[in-house]
Protein backbone atom coordinates (compact mmCIF):
# COMPACT_ATOMS: atom_id res chain seq x y z
CA UNK A 1 0.00 0.00 0.00
CA UNK A 2 1.10 3.31 -1.30
CA UNK A 3 1.81 5.66 2.23
CA UNK A 4 -0.45 8.25 2.48
CA UNK A 5 -1.12 11.54 5.18
CA UNK A 6 -4.04 13.76 5.11
CA UNK A 7 -5.61 16.61 7.04
CA UNK A 8 -9.24 16.54 6.97
CA UNK A 9 -11.02 19.79 7.93
CA UNK A 10 -14.35 18.10 9.58
CA UNK A 11 -15.94 21.03 10.92
CA UNK A 12 -14.43 24.03 13.14
CA UNK A 13 -13.28 26.03 10.43
CA UNK A 14 -15.22 29.81 9.13
CA UNK A 15 -17.23 29.36 12.04
CA UNK A 16 -17.27 29.55 16.13
CA UNK A 17 -17.44 25.92 17.47
CA UNK A 18 -18.15 22.44 16.44
CA UNK A 19 -14.33 21.47 16.61
CA UNK A 20 -13.48 18.30 15.10
CA UNK A 21 -10.57 17.56 12.70
CA UNK A 22 -8.90 14.06 11.73
CA UNK A 23 -5.14 13.26 10.53
CA UNK A 24 -5.37 10.13 8.28
CA UNK A 25 -1.97 7.90 8.05
CA UNK A 26 -1.86 5.03 5.52
CA UNK A 27 -5.09 3.20 7.05
CA UNK A 28 -5.05 4.56 10.61
CA UNK A 29 -7.69 7.89 11.25
CA UNK A 30 -6.78 9.87 14.09
CA UNK A 31 -9.96 11.98 14.99
CA UNK A 32 -8.85 15.68 17.27
CA UNK A 33 -11.84 16.55 19.03
CA UNK A 34 -15.85 16.51 18.58
CA UNK A 35 -17.80 19.26 19.34
CA UNK A 36 -20.72 21.54 18.85
CA UNK A 37 -21.90 24.43 18.48
CA UNK A 38 -24.76 26.49 20.16
CA UNK A 39 -27.21 27.87 17.48
CA UNK A 40 -27.73 31.33 16.06
CA UNK A 41 -31.31 33.34 15.76
CA UNK A 42 -31.32 32.29 11.98
CA UNK A 43 -31.83 28.19 13.27
CA UNK A 44 -35.00 28.36 13.96
CA UNK A 45 -35.58 25.74 17.08
CA UNK A 46 -32.19 24.22 16.86
CA UNK A 47 -30.79 22.77 19.95
CA UNK A 48 -27.18 22.53 18.85
CA UNK A 49 -25.31 22.10 15.47
CA UNK A 50 -23.06 19.08 15.42
CA UNK A 51 -20.42 18.08 12.33
CA UNK A 52 -21.73 15.59 9.63
CA UNK A 53 -21.90 12.41 11.21
CA UNK A 54 -21.99 10.86 7.63
CA UNK A 55 -18.16 10.68 8.04
CA UNK A 56 -17.95 7.77 10.38
CA UNK A 57 -20.42 5.71 8.53
CA UNK A 58 -17.93 6.01 5.56
CA UNK A 59 -14.89 5.82 7.19
CA UNK A 60 -16.03 4.66 11.27
CA UNK A 61 -14.08 1.21 10.44
CA UNK A 62 -10.81 3.32 9.92
CA UNK A 63 -11.02 5.84 13.09
CA UNK A 64 -8.41 4.77 15.81
CA UNK A 65 -9.71 6.80 18.27
CA UNK A 66 -11.11 10.20 19.22
CA UNK A 67 -8.48 12.72 20.98
CA UNK A 68 -9.95 15.44 23.13
CA UNK A 69 -8.21 18.71 23.97
CA UNK A 70 -10.34 19.94 26.85
CA UNK A 71 -13.50 19.33 28.08
CA UNK A 72 -15.70 22.45 26.92
CA UNK A 73 -18.74 21.78 24.64
CA UNK A 74 -17.02 22.75 21.38
CA UNK A 75 -14.64 19.58 22.12
CA UNK A 76 -16.74 17.03 23.41
CA UNK A 77 -20.18 18.13 22.53
CA UNK A 78 -20.75 15.99 19.96
CA UNK A 79 -19.88 13.15 21.96
CA UNK A 80 -23.62 11.76 22.74
CA UNK A 81 -24.17 11.44 19.36
CA UNK A 82 -21.37 9.13 17.84
CA UNK A 83 -21.22 7.28 20.58
CA UNK A 84 -25.40 6.37 20.07
CA UNK A 85 -24.20 4.34 16.67
CA UNK A 86 -20.18 3.61 17.20
CA UNK A 87 -17.94 2.10 19.14
CA UNK A 88 -14.75 4.31 19.22
CA UNK A 89 -12.39 4.82 21.75
CA UNK A 90 -11.64 8.17 23.39
CA UNK A 91 -8.86 9.84 24.96
CA UNK A 92 -8.35 12.78 27.08
CA UNK A 93 -7.42 14.32 30.33
CA UNK A 94 -8.83 13.39 33.42
CA UNK A 95 -11.36 16.05 34.03
CA UNK A 96 -12.17 15.85 30.29
CA UNK A 97 -13.09 11.96 30.47
CA UNK A 98 -15.26 12.87 33.62
CA UNK A 99 -17.11 15.88 31.65
CA UNK A 100 -17.42 13.57 28.57
CA UNK A 101 -18.36 11.05 30.47
CA UNK A 102 -20.97 13.50 32.21
CA UNK A 103 -22.30 14.53 29.21
CA UNK A 104 -22.71 10.95 27.02
CA UNK A 105 -24.58 9.86 29.58
CA UNK A 106 -27.03 12.74 29.66
CA UNK A 107 -28.10 11.76 26.24
CA UNK A 108 -27.28 7.64 26.43
CA UNK A 109 -29.18 5.93 29.65
CA UNK A 110 -25.90 3.23 28.63
CA UNK A 111 -22.09 4.45 29.20
CA UNK A 112 -19.73 2.08 27.81
CA UNK A 113 -17.07 3.08 30.06
CA UNK A 114 -14.39 0.71 28.39
CA UNK A 115 -14.11 3.09 25.74
CA UNK A 116 -12.84 6.12 27.75
CA UNK A 117 -9.55 6.24 28.14
CA UNK A 118 -7.28 8.85 30.68
CA UNK A 119 -3.85 10.31 29.64
CA UNK A 120 -1.70 12.78 30.50
CA UNK A 121 0.85 15.16 29.25
CA UNK A 122 3.60 12.07 29.51
CA UNK A 123 1.45 9.48 27.60
CA UNK A 124 2.48 8.87 24.20
CA UNK A 125 0.58 5.84 22.36
CA UNK A 126 1.93 3.41 19.55
CA UNK A 127 -0.54 2.84 16.82
CA UNK A 128 0.22 1.03 13.64
CA UNK A 129 1.39 3.78 11.40
CA UNK A 130 1.67 6.31 13.78
CA UNK A 131 2.14 7.69 17.58
CA UNK A 132 -0.18 10.05 19.40
CA UNK A 133 1.29 12.57 22.41
CA UNK A 134 0.26 15.16 24.26
CA UNK A 135 1.82 18.57 25.80
CA UNK A 136 0.17 20.92 28.64
CA UNK A 137 -1.87 24.35 27.29
CA UNK A 138 -3.49 27.10 28.62
CA UNK A 139 -7.00 27.43 28.57
CA UNK A 140 -9.71 28.77 31.10
CA UNK A 141 -10.32 24.71 31.83
CA UNK A 142 -7.83 22.64 33.71
CA UNK A 143 -6.55 19.81 31.64
CA UNK A 144 -6.11 21.29 28.50
CA UNK A 145 -3.94 19.48 25.82
CA UNK A 146 -2.25 19.93 22.52
CA UNK A 147 -2.28 16.76 20.56
CA UNK A 148 1.08 15.63 18.50
CA UNK A 149 0.63 13.31 15.37
CA UNK A 150 3.98 11.68 14.82
CA UNK A 151 4.39 11.25 11.27
CA UNK A 152 7.30 9.38 9.06
CA UNK A 153 7.21 12.94 7.48
CA UNK A 154 7.09 14.75 10.51
CA UNK A 155 4.85 16.31 13.61
CA UNK A 156 1.39 17.32 12.95
CA UNK A 157 0.27 19.46 15.39
CA UNK A 158 -3.24 20.19 17.00
CA UNK A 159 -3.47 23.09 19.76
CA UNK A 160 -6.96 23.05 20.72
CA UNK A 161 -8.07 26.20 22.25
CA UNK A 162 -5.15 28.04 23.86
CA UNK A 163 -3.12 30.69 24.51
CA UNK A 164 0.14 32.25 26.74
CA UNK A 165 -0.01 32.99 30.27
CA UNK A 166 3.31 32.82 32.44
CA UNK A 167 1.48 33.92 35.56
CA UNK A 168 -0.85 31.09 35.10
CA UNK A 169 -1.03 28.10 37.79
CA UNK A 170 0.06 24.60 37.28
CA UNK A 171 -2.57 22.95 36.18
CA UNK A 172 -3.16 25.97 33.62
CA UNK A 173 0.49 26.30 32.41
CA UNK A 174 1.69 25.61 28.59
CA UNK A 175 4.36 23.28 28.59
CA UNK A 176 6.82 25.34 26.32
CA UNK A 177 10.35 23.05 26.80
CA UNK A 178 7.92 20.47 25.69
CA UNK A 179 6.97 22.76 22.08
CA UNK A 180 10.64 22.84 22.14
CA UNK A 181 11.21 19.09 21.79
CA UNK A 182 8.63 19.17 18.92
CA UNK A 183 10.11 21.77 16.96
CA UNK A 184 13.47 19.65 16.84
CA UNK A 185 11.58 16.51 15.51
CA UNK A 186 10.43 18.71 12.98
CA UNK A 187 6.55 20.13 12.34
CA UNK A 188 5.01 18.95 8.89
CA UNK A 189 2.11 21.09 9.82
CA UNK A 190 0.47 23.06 12.42
CA UNK A 191 -3.39 23.23 13.12
CA UNK A 192 -3.69 26.22 15.11
CA UNK A 193 -6.99 27.90 17.29
CA UNK A 194 -7.45 31.29 15.53
CA UNK A 195 -10.54 32.69 17.31
CA UNK A 196 -8.76 35.44 18.96
CA UNK A 197 -6.39 36.68 15.89
CA UNK A 198 -7.77 39.93 16.11
CA UNK A 199 -7.00 40.60 19.47
CA UNK A 200 -3.82 43.81 19.30
CA UNK A 201 -3.88 43.94 22.88
CA UNK A 202 -2.23 41.08 25.25
CA UNK A 203 -4.42 39.30 27.47
CA UNK A 204 -4.42 40.24 30.64
CA UNK A 205 -2.78 37.72 32.81
CA UNK A 206 -4.72 35.44 35.54
CA UNK A 207 -2.99 36.85 38.16
CA UNK A 208 -4.12 40.12 37.52
CA UNK A 209 -7.92 38.82 36.56
CA UNK A 210 -7.76 37.85 40.16
CA UNK A 211 -6.58 40.47 41.99
CA UNK A 212 -8.98 42.82 40.36
CA UNK A 213 -11.48 40.26 40.77
CA UNK A 214 -10.62 40.49 44.95
CA UNK A 215 -11.13 44.12 44.77
CA UNK A 216 -14.25 44.00 43.75
CA UNK A 217 -15.99 41.90 46.01
CA UNK A 218 -13.91 43.80 48.69
CA UNK A 219 -15.37 47.43 47.22
CA UNK A 220 -18.92 46.07 47.35
CA UNK A 221 -21.16 47.13 49.59
CA UNK A 222 -24.10 44.29 49.58
CA UNK A 223 -24.98 40.86 47.86
CA UNK A 224 -22.74 40.32 45.18
CA UNK A 225 -23.98 38.04 42.31
CA UNK A 226 -21.45 37.02 39.87
CA UNK A 227 -22.50 35.26 36.23
CA UNK A 228 -20.22 33.45 34.47
CA UNK A 229 -20.10 30.09 32.47
CA UNK A 230 -19.78 26.88 34.43
CA UNK A 231 -16.98 25.75 32.03
CA UNK A 232 -14.79 28.67 33.00
CA UNK A 233 -13.42 27.00 35.68
CA UNK A 234 -10.51 29.74 36.01
CA UNK A 235 -12.61 32.20 36.75
CA UNK A 236 -15.00 30.61 39.51
CA UNK A 237 -11.89 29.71 41.13
CA UNK A 238 -11.19 32.88 41.03
CA UNK A 239 -14.43 33.78 42.34
CA UNK A 240 -14.08 31.45 45.29
CA UNK A 241 -10.67 32.81 45.92
CA UNK A 242 -11.72 36.80 46.11
CA UNK A 243 -14.94 35.26 48.15
CA UNK A 244 -12.69 33.83 50.51
CA UNK A 245 -9.86 36.87 50.89
CA UNK A 246 -12.89 39.21 51.64
CA UNK A 247 -15.13 36.95 54.33
CA UNK A 248 -17.70 35.88 52.52
CA UNK A 249 -20.00 32.87 51.89
CA UNK A 250 -20.94 31.50 48.08
CA UNK A 251 -24.28 29.63 47.13
CA UNK A 252 -23.32 27.35 43.81
CA UNK A 253 -26.20 27.69 41.54
CA UNK A 254 -26.97 27.43 37.53
CA UNK A 255 -27.98 24.15 35.56
CA UNK A 256 -24.56 23.23 35.15
CA UNK A 257 -22.90 23.20 38.40
CA UNK A 258 -23.14 19.74 39.31
CA UNK A 259 -22.06 18.59 36.06
CA UNK A 260 -18.45 20.88 35.98
CA UNK A 261 -18.08 22.70 39.13
CA UNK A 262 -18.63 19.43 41.85
CA UNK A 263 -16.81 17.03 39.20
CA UNK A 264 -13.74 19.95 39.06
CA UNK A 265 -14.42 20.36 43.36
CA UNK A 266 -14.15 16.25 43.57
CA UNK A 267 -11.21 15.62 41.26
CA UNK A 268 -9.28 18.56 43.12
CA UNK A 269 -9.31 21.05 39.90
CA UNK A 270 -11.31 23.61 42.02
CA UNK A 271 -9.63 24.56 45.40
CA UNK A 272 -12.76 25.27 48.27
CA UNK A 273 -12.05 26.52 51.70
CA UNK A 274 -13.80 24.67 54.24
CA UNK A 275 -16.86 26.60 55.03
CA UNK A 276 -17.07 28.68 52.21
CA UNK A 277 -20.25 27.33 50.62
CA UNK A 278 -23.60 27.80 52.18
CA UNK A 279 -27.02 26.39 50.98
CA UNK A 280 -30.30 28.27 49.82
CA UNK A 281 -31.76 28.13 53.59
CA UNK A 282 -28.39 30.10 54.72
CA UNK A 283 -29.22 33.10 52.46
CA UNK A 284 -31.49 34.27 54.99
CA UNK A 285 -29.16 34.20 58.02
CA UNK A 286 -25.96 35.50 55.96
CA UNK A 287 -25.77 39.10 55.94
CA UNK A 288 -26.00 40.72 52.68
CA UNK A 289 -22.16 41.95 52.74
CA UNK A 290 -20.92 38.72 53.49
CA UNK A 291 -23.08 36.78 49.96
CA UNK A 292 -22.21 35.68 47.40
CA UNK A 293 -24.01 33.81 44.86
CA UNK A 294 -22.40 32.75 42.44
CA UNK A 295 -25.07 31.84 39.05
CA UNK A 296 -23.21 29.56 36.21
CA UNK A 297 -24.12 28.13 33.19
CA UNK A 298 -23.60 27.77 29.12
CA UNK A 299 -23.68 29.98 26.53
CA UNK A 300 -26.50 32.74 27.70
CA UNK A 301 -27.71 30.54 30.35
CA UNK A 302 -26.24 32.94 33.69
CA UNK A 303 -27.94 35.50 31.84
CA UNK A 304 -31.37 34.45 31.38
CA UNK A 305 -31.15 33.78 35.54
CA UNK A 306 -30.12 37.15 35.91
CA UNK A 307 -32.78 38.29 33.72
CA UNK A 308 -35.60 36.29 35.66
CA UNK A 309 -34.19 37.40 39.12
CA UNK A 310 -34.74 41.49 37.94
CA UNK A 311 -38.20 40.49 36.83
CA UNK A 312 -38.80 38.68 39.88
CA UNK A 313 -39.31 35.59 38.15
CA UNK A 314 -36.29 33.56 39.56
CA UNK A 315 -37.72 30.64 41.99
CA UNK A 316 -35.15 31.35 44.78
CA UNK A 317 -33.42 34.85 44.49
CA UNK A 318 -34.56 38.64 43.45
CA UNK A 319 -32.34 41.25 42.85
CA UNK A 320 -32.95 44.01 44.71
CA UNK A 321 -31.16 47.82 45.53
CA UNK A 322 -27.89 47.21 46.51
CA UNK A 323 -27.28 44.11 44.80
CA UNK A 324 -23.86 44.08 42.83
CA UNK A 325 -24.17 41.99 39.99
CA UNK A 326 -20.65 41.06 38.08
CA UNK A 327 -20.96 39.66 34.83
CA UNK A 328 -17.23 37.61 35.11
CA UNK A 329 -17.16 36.51 31.74
CA UNK A 330 -16.51 37.86 28.28
CA UNK A 331 -19.65 37.57 26.40
CA UNK A 332 -19.25 36.85 22.28
CA UNK A 333 -20.67 39.05 19.77
CA UNK A 334 -23.72 36.83 19.53
CA UNK A 335 -25.24 37.34 22.86
CA UNK A 336 -24.01 41.14 23.41
CA UNK A 337 -27.04 42.51 22.95
CA UNK A 338 -28.52 40.56 25.23
CA UNK A 339 -25.87 41.46 27.82
CA UNK A 340 -26.81 45.16 27.54
CA UNK A 341 -30.64 43.71 27.94
CA UNK A 342 -30.09 42.24 31.10
CA UNK A 343 -28.11 45.24 32.57
CA UNK A 344 -31.22 47.11 31.78
CA UNK A 345 -33.47 44.95 33.68
CA UNK A 346 -30.90 44.87 36.99
CA UNK A 347 -30.54 48.57 37.21
CA UNK A 348 -34.33 49.08 36.74
CA UNK A 349 -34.37 46.27 39.88
CA UNK A 350 -32.18 48.50 41.74
CA UNK A 351 -28.79 46.89 41.55
CA UNK A 352 -25.76 48.03 39.42
CA UNK A 353 -23.35 45.86 36.90
CA UNK A 354 -20.03 45.86 36.69
CA UNK A 355 -18.75 43.54 33.78
CA UNK A 356 -15.24 42.19 33.35
CA UNK A 357 -14.47 42.34 29.81
CA UNK A 358 -15.19 45.81 29.95
CA UNK A 359 -12.46 46.58 32.44
CA UNK A 360 -10.13 44.22 31.10
CA UNK A 361 -8.87 42.30 28.01
CA UNK A 362 -9.82 38.41 28.87
CA UNK A 363 -9.82 35.63 26.70
CA UNK A 364 -9.21 31.69 26.71
CA UNK A 365 -7.84 32.47 23.33
CA UNK A 366 -4.10 33.41 21.79
CA UNK A 367 -4.01 36.72 20.46
CA UNK A 368 -2.25 37.52 17.62
CA UNK A 369 1.22 37.73 18.98
CA UNK A 370 0.70 34.54 21.15
CA UNK A 371 0.25 32.71 17.63
CA UNK A 372 3.15 34.53 16.08
CA UNK A 373 4.92 33.04 19.20
CA UNK A 374 3.57 29.52 18.88
CA UNK A 375 4.72 29.95 15.12
CA UNK A 376 8.65 30.72 16.08
CA UNK A 377 8.46 28.06 18.67
CA UNK A 378 7.43 24.95 16.47
CA UNK A 379 8.22 26.73 13.10
CA UNK A 380 5.80 24.41 10.77
CA UNK A 381 6.55 24.16 7.36
CA UNK A 382 2.94 24.57 6.91
CA UNK A 383 0.21 26.36 8.84
CA UNK A 384 -3.11 25.41 8.66
CA UNK A 385 -5.40 28.28 10.74
CA UNK A 386 -8.72 26.53 12.57
CA UNK A 387 -11.38 27.29 15.06
CA UNK A 388 -12.13 30.71 13.97
CA UNK A 389 -14.24 32.92 11.43
CA UNK A 390 -13.26 33.22 8.07
CA UNK A 391 -11.66 36.60 9.01
CA UNK A 392 -9.92 35.34 11.72
CA UNK A 393 -8.64 32.69 9.50
CA UNK A 394 -7.26 35.14 7.01
CA UNK A 395 -5.64 37.57 9.82
CA UNK A 396 -4.03 34.61 11.12
CA UNK A 397 -2.24 33.97 7.86
CA UNK A 398 -1.35 37.70 7.46
CA UNK A 399 0.50 37.14 11.14
CA UNK A 400 2.10 33.99 9.64
CA UNK A 401 3.63 35.79 6.82
CA UNK A 402 4.69 38.54 8.77
CA UNK A 403 6.77 35.89 10.95
CA UNK A 404 8.54 34.85 7.75
CA UNK A 405 6.09 32.16 6.38
CA UNK A 406 5.16 31.92 2.41
CA UNK A 407 1.57 32.86 2.12
CA UNK A 408 1.55 29.88 -0.32
CA UNK A 409 2.70 27.28 2.81
CA UNK A 410 -0.93 28.46 4.61
CA UNK A 411 -4.29 26.70 4.07
CA UNK A 412 -7.23 28.41 4.49
CA UNK A 413 -9.58 25.88 4.53
CA UNK A 414 -13.18 25.18 4.43
CA UNK A 415 -15.52 22.34 5.62
CA UNK A 416 -15.29 19.39 3.86
CA UNK A 417 -11.86 19.98 2.77
CA UNK A 418 -9.49 16.85 3.01
CA UNK A 419 -5.18 17.77 2.37
CA UNK A 420 -3.34 15.14 1.69
CA UNK A 421 0.49 15.11 1.22
CA UNK A 422 2.34 14.84 -1.91
CA UNK A 423 6.04 12.77 -0.74
CA UNK A 424 7.09 13.62 -4.23
CA UNK A 425 6.37 17.70 -4.24
CA UNK A 426 6.67 18.11 -0.61
CA UNK A 427 3.34 19.69 -0.42
CA UNK A 428 -0.25 19.37 0.43
CA UNK A 429 -2.73 19.69 -2.01
CA UNK A 430 -6.60 19.66 -2.19
CA UNK A 431 -7.88 15.87 -2.62
CA UNK A 432 -11.49 14.52 -2.46
CA UNK A 433 -13.95 16.54 0.07
CA UNK A 434 -14.96 14.55 3.07
CA UNK A 435 -18.17 15.17 4.80
CA UNK A 436 -18.51 18.83 6.05
CA UNK A 437 -22.23 19.45 6.54
CA UNK A 438 -24.13 20.62 9.57
CA UNK A 439 -26.60 18.04 11.49
CA UNK A 440 -28.79 19.75 13.68
CA UNK A 441 -30.23 18.48 16.71
CA UNK A 442 -33.86 19.26 17.35
CA UNK A 443 -35.43 18.24 20.74
CA UNK A 444 -34.64 13.87 19.99
CA UNK A 445 -33.95 13.91 16.28
CA UNK A 446 -30.47 13.93 15.04
CA UNK A 447 -29.98 15.66 11.35
CA UNK A 448 -34.20 15.46 10.90
CA UNK A 449 -34.03 19.10 10.35
CA UNK A 450 -32.48 20.34 6.96
CA UNK A 451 -32.45 23.68 5.03
CA UNK A 452 -36.06 23.03 3.72
CA UNK A 453 -37.38 23.08 7.12
CA UNK A 454 -35.36 26.25 8.57
CA UNK A 455 -36.98 27.73 5.65
CA UNK A 456 -40.00 26.93 6.25
CA UNK A 457 -39.48 27.62 9.83
CA UNK A 458 -38.28 31.14 8.92
CA UNK A 459 -41.16 31.77 6.57
CA UNK A 460 -43.39 31.24 9.67
CA UNK A 461 -41.64 33.18 11.79
CA UNK A 462 -41.81 35.88 8.97
CA UNK A 463 -45.47 35.99 8.09
CA UNK A 464 -47.25 33.29 9.82
CA UNK A 465 -49.64 30.32 8.58
CA UNK A 466 -52.70 30.61 6.49
CA UNK A 467 -55.03 27.05 6.55
CA UNK A 468 -57.86 26.61 4.35
CA UNK A 469 -60.05 23.78 4.79
CA UNK A 470 -62.79 22.62 2.17
CA UNK A 471 -64.89 19.29 1.28
CA UNK A 472 -65.46 18.49 -2.07
CA UNK A 473 -67.70 15.85 -4.13
CA UNK A 474 -65.11 15.31 -6.58
CA UNK A 475 -68.15 12.78 -8.85
CA UNK A 476 -70.11 15.55 -9.00
CA UNK A 477 -67.53 18.37 -9.43
CA UNK A 478 -69.03 20.50 -6.79
CA UNK A 479 -68.18 21.95 -3.24
CA UNK A 480 -70.42 20.53 -0.27
CA UNK A 481 -69.74 22.87 2.22
CA UNK A 482 -68.49 26.77 2.52
CA UNK A 483 -64.45 26.73 2.70
CA UNK A 484 -63.39 27.64 6.44
CA UNK A 485 -60.09 29.43 6.84
CA UNK A 486 -58.30 30.47 9.56
CA UNK A 487 -54.44 31.88 10.07
CA UNK A 488 -51.74 32.30 12.79
CA UNK A 489 -49.08 35.20 13.34
CA UNK A 490 -50.40 36.25 9.45
CA UNK A 491 -53.21 38.57 10.75
CA UNK A 492 -55.93 39.41 13.53
CA UNK A 493 -58.97 37.60 12.03
CA UNK A 494 -61.09 39.61 13.95
CA UNK A 495 -60.21 43.20 12.02
CA UNK A 496 -59.98 41.39 8.63
CA UNK A 497 -63.25 39.84 7.87
CA UNK A 498 -63.75 40.97 4.61
CA UNK A 499 -60.40 39.84 3.80
CA UNK A 500 -61.38 36.50 4.92
CA UNK A 501 -64.25 36.61 3.10
CA UNK A 502 -62.64 37.28 0.35
CA UNK A 503 -60.16 34.38 0.63
CA UNK A 504 -63.20 32.60 0.33
CA UNK A 505 -64.04 33.62 -2.87
CA UNK A 506 -60.76 32.75 -4.25
CA UNK A 507 -60.85 29.27 -3.04
CA UNK A 508 -64.15 28.18 -4.63
CA UNK A 509 -63.03 30.33 -8.16
CA UNK A 510 -59.92 27.94 -7.89
CA UNK A 511 -61.78 24.45 -7.37
CA UNK A 512 -64.62 25.29 -9.69
CA UNK A 513 -61.79 26.95 -12.33
CA UNK A 514 -59.59 23.46 -11.89
CA UNK A 515 -62.98 21.02 -11.88
CA UNK A 516 -64.21 22.53 -15.51
CA UNK A 517 -60.29 22.59 -17.54
CA UNK A 518 -58.74 19.88 -15.52
CA UNK A 519 -58.65 16.36 -15.40
CA UNK A 520 -59.00 15.34 -11.59
CA UNK A 521 -55.73 15.25 -9.69
CA UNK A 522 -55.38 16.11 -5.74
CA UNK A 523 -51.57 17.54 -5.71
CA UNK A 524 -52.70 19.67 -8.94
CA UNK A 525 -55.93 21.32 -6.78
CA UNK A 526 -54.19 21.97 -4.06
CA UNK A 527 -50.87 23.95 -5.78
CA UNK A 528 -53.95 25.69 -7.56
CA UNK A 529 -55.46 26.66 -4.25
CA UNK A 530 -52.07 27.47 -2.68
CA UNK A 531 -51.15 29.30 -5.98
CA UNK A 532 -54.24 31.59 -6.07
CA UNK A 533 -54.17 32.15 -2.56
CA UNK A 534 -50.50 33.70 -2.48
CA UNK A 535 -51.53 35.88 -4.97
CA UNK A 536 -54.21 37.21 -3.77
CA UNK A 537 -52.58 37.84 0.12
CA UNK A 538 -49.58 39.25 -1.38
CA UNK A 539 -51.74 41.81 -3.26
CA UNK A 540 -54.13 42.70 -0.32
CA UNK A 541 -51.33 42.50 2.77
CA UNK A 542 -47.67 42.47 0.62
CA UNK A 543 -47.52 39.49 2.81
CA UNK A 544 -46.24 35.74 1.90
CA UNK A 545 -47.65 33.68 5.07
CA UNK A 546 -47.33 29.58 4.34
CA UNK A 547 -50.45 28.76 2.21
CA UNK A 548 -51.66 25.25 3.87
CA UNK A 549 -54.67 24.20 1.69
CA UNK A 550 -56.75 20.99 3.26
CA UNK A 551 -59.00 19.50 0.88
CA UNK A 552 -61.60 16.90 2.19
CA UNK A 553 -63.50 14.18 -0.29
CA UNK A 554 -66.90 13.05 0.70
CA UNK A 555 -67.07 9.43 0.60
CA UNK A 556 -70.34 8.22 -1.28
CA UNK A 557 -70.35 4.63 -0.86
CA UNK A 558 -70.13 5.45 2.83
CA UNK A 559 -72.96 8.30 2.52
CA UNK A 560 -75.00 5.21 1.03
CA UNK A 561 -74.38 2.46 3.35
CA UNK A 562 -75.15 5.04 6.05
CA UNK A 563 -78.34 6.74 4.77
CA UNK A 564 -79.28 2.63 3.98
CA UNK A 565 -78.04 1.51 7.76
CA UNK A 566 -80.56 4.68 9.16
CA UNK A 567 -83.68 3.76 6.63
CA UNK A 568 -83.36 0.51 7.88
CA UNK A 569 -82.95 0.91 11.87
CA UNK A 570 -85.84 3.42 11.02
CA UNK A 571 -88.45 0.59 10.05
CA UNK A 572 -87.28 -1.18 12.76
CA UNK A 573 -88.12 1.30 15.18
CA UNK A 574 -91.45 1.29 13.87
CA UNK A 575 -92.16 -2.23 13.87
CA UNK A 576 -90.99 -2.23 17.53
CA UNK A 577 -93.43 0.31 18.36
CA UNK A 578 -96.51 -1.07 16.46
CA UNK A 579 -95.74 -4.26 18.02
CA UNK A 580 -95.70 -2.87 21.55
CA UNK A 581 -98.95 -0.90 20.77
CA UNK A 582 -100.16 -4.24 19.95
CA UNK A 583 -99.48 -6.11 23.25
CA UNK A 584 -100.88 -2.67 25.26
CA UNK A 585 -104.25 -3.31 23.56
CA UNK A 586 -104.62 -6.66 24.51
Amino acid sequence: MTDQIKVMILSGVREQGKDMFAVQVNDEIFVLDAGLKYPDSSLFGIDVVIPDLDFFEQYGDQVAGIFLTHGHADSIGALPYILRKYDIPIFGSELTIELAKIEVKRENKKLKKDLFHVIDADTEIDFKNASISFFHTTHSIAGSLGIDVHTPEGEIVYTGDFKFDPTATKNYRTDMDRLAEISQKGVLALLSDSSNAEASFPNASEQDIGEYVTDVFRNAKGRIIVAAKASNLNRVQEVLNAAHATGKRVLLTGRDVAKIVRTAMKLGYLKVPKGLLMRVKDLKTTPDDKTVILETGRMGEPLNSLQKMALKRHSMITIHKGDLVFIATTPSHAVETMVAQTSDYIYRAGGRVIELGRNMHTSGHATGRDLQLLLDTLKPKFLIPVIGEYRLLEIHQKLAVKTGMHKDDIYITKNGDCLKYDYKKKRFYLSDPVPGEDTMIDGSGVGDVGNIVLRDREVLSDDGIFIAVVTIDRKKKKIISQPQVTSRGFVYIKANHQLMRDSIEVIKKAITANFEHKKFDWSELKQDIRNDLEKFLYKKTNRRPVVLPVVMEVNQNRHRALQKRNTKQESQNKKNVKKNQTKDTK
